[in-house]
């Protein structure tokens, strides 16, 4: 059974930072791409980041691009999201998720080429 779940959200005031963490677990960890999405209420989940399965290579939207950094550890199955320079329009609940195939970025950016889900953490970013 695959659990990935999400850890570290809050409230934080415009410009402040929060740290996410995903925990993983149930399968092997280190040959899937694994990315970072979010949903704010009344919109679609959008890609945020992702990270291949070395660490090696970022990918990230460009509304997060030198805001955000993505960084997984392999030996304890877990991923980060470091998330400086907060705005509003970063409210949303933030999932992370892991890829479908192994060792493949194909459709990184988009929801339907992860198979596996946390259950999400809320960010909210007051002004």
């Amino acid at each position: 059974q695959v659990q990935l779940v999400e850890s570290g959200g809050g409230l934080v005031q415009a410009g402040g930072s929060l740290r996410l963490s995903c925990a993983a677990s149930g399968r092997t960890f280190s040959i899937y791409v694994m990315g970072w999405f979010r949903q704010a209420p009344g919109k679609e989940r959008e890609f945020v980041a992702a990270i291949d399965w070395s660490g090696s290579n970022t990918y990230y939207a460009d509304s997060v691009k030198g805001r955000f950094t993505i960084s997984r550890d392999n030996a304890k199955n877990t991923m980060a999201l470091q998330m400086n320079s907060l705005k509003p329009e970063d409210t949303a609940v933030y999932y992370c998720a892991s890829h479908r195939a192994i060792y493949s970025v194909v459709d990184y950016m988009a929801p339907s080429a992860y198979e596996h889900w946390g259950q999400g953490t809320q960010v909210t970013v007051s002004s």
